[in-house]
């Protein structure tokens, strides 16, 4: 027969089984390494490396050149695209592999994203750490991380035949992608913390119009950064000396400025962060006297910081160091709006107690 310690370990380890912390844990591992990935792009992107590796291969390509001859190979593969014909003509196997490591590392990150998605998440299922309404949203991550990819490919191979770099249109869904993917990691990782009281509907539609605006500052952004619109005026608060700038909807159709033309771009860009700043104010003023006011004064904290950095490298002219911790910080805002919203409305543990 059972002894009594027997019977109330059957009844524990269950209990154990389904402890949302280790889930919990991994799922924040997972969005801190989209975080790397997403700075690793941005300096990918702004030392024109995006291009160096000419070619998509998931399993092969972990393996770097390891011989002079296959370098060189490498290197030919890169000769052979617009980016090397008119802009790089004079570059050295030497100026190459400088591109090329970023680019290397780029593409590690994201096949390191995916095993370290893939093998805890068959660990936690075979064990039977997570519920089974769960494992669908889990898997979602593994199944949108390799759309990412494939993203990513669509993106480089925009700029291997007809351009000199990537489609600013493609470079604006893949960074929004992989933001997004990142958001949607931290909204389930929240979801398996303390529930909290659910929020008045003006703080949840406030909290949910911010989180919207940061997606779109975020696509917007790409579109800035593909165009190399950054650089189009270095001054603020104007633009080319003007509130309105010059050529600001001089392309036609109209709509085609939003996507083509840089001075467009970078005063949309400016517009929404103004958008963001005064719509995280409104927030902080209907959160006064309630639990979210501290979370709302941090919220408005980071834009605010967030702001400052990029006038900072608008009138720095876009220096890489500068703009890679505007993009850092960037995730930052897009983080706190992603549980700013999410603690207004996770309102129990999943996890906790749950049966299959």
């Amino acid at each position: 027969m059972a002894t009594a310690a027997e019977h109330a370990v059957s009844f524990v380890e269950p209990d154990r089984a389904r402890d949302p912390a280790p889930v919990r844990r991994w799922l924040y591992a997972v969005a801190l390494l989209i975080v790397a990935m997403v700075v690793v792009g941005g300096a990918t992107r702004l030392t024109r490396s995006g291009l160096s590796i000419t070619e998509w291969q998931p399993i092969h390509g972990v393996v770097p050149p390891l011989s002079a001859a296959e370098w060189q190979d490498e290197f030919q593969k890169y000769q052979e695209i617009p980016q090397f014909k008119l802009l790089n003509p004079a570059m050295t196997l030497d100026a190459f592999k400088g591109i090329f490591w970023w680019e290397w590392a780029h593409r590690l990150l994201g096949r390191l994203i995916g095993l370290v998605v893939l093998v805890p998440l068959i660990f936690f299922i075979a064990t039977g750490r997570i519920e089974r309404a769960l494992v669908p949203k889990l898997a979602a991550i593994f199944v949108l991380g390799g759309v990412q990819g494939l993203i990513g490919w669509w993106m480089v191979r925009s700029g291997l035949a007809e351009r000199v770099s990537v489609s600013q249109y493609r470079l604006a869904v893949h960074l929004t992608f992989a933001c997004g993917l990142f958001a949607y990691v931290l909204w389930v990782a929240r979801g398996l913390g303390r529930p909290t009281a659910v929020a008045p509907p003006r703080l949840r539609k406030t909290a949910a119009l911010i989180l919207l605006l940061v997606l779109v500052q975020i696509f917007l952004g790409g579109i800035v950064a593909g165009l190399h619109a950054g650089l189009i005026s270095d001054t603020w608060p104007l633009m080319q000396g003007s509130i309105f700038p010059p050529d600001l909807a001089s392309d036609l159709p109209f709509w085609r400025n939003l996507f083509e033309n840089p001075v467009t771009a970078q005063f949309d860009h400016r517009l929404v962060a103004y958008a963001v700043f005064l719509v995280a104010v409104v927030q902080l003023l209907q959160a006064r006297g309630t639990p979210y006011r501290r979370r709302a004064v941090v919220l408005l904290g980071v834009v605010t910081l967030q702001a400052g950095l990029g006038i900072a490298t608008i009138l720095a002219s876009v220096p890489l160091w500068l703009a890679l911790l505007h993009q850092f910080v960037a995730i930052g805002v897009l983080s706190h709006a992603v549980l700013n919203l999410r603690s207004m409305t996770c309102t129990r543990a999943p996890l906790a107690g749950a049966s299959t």
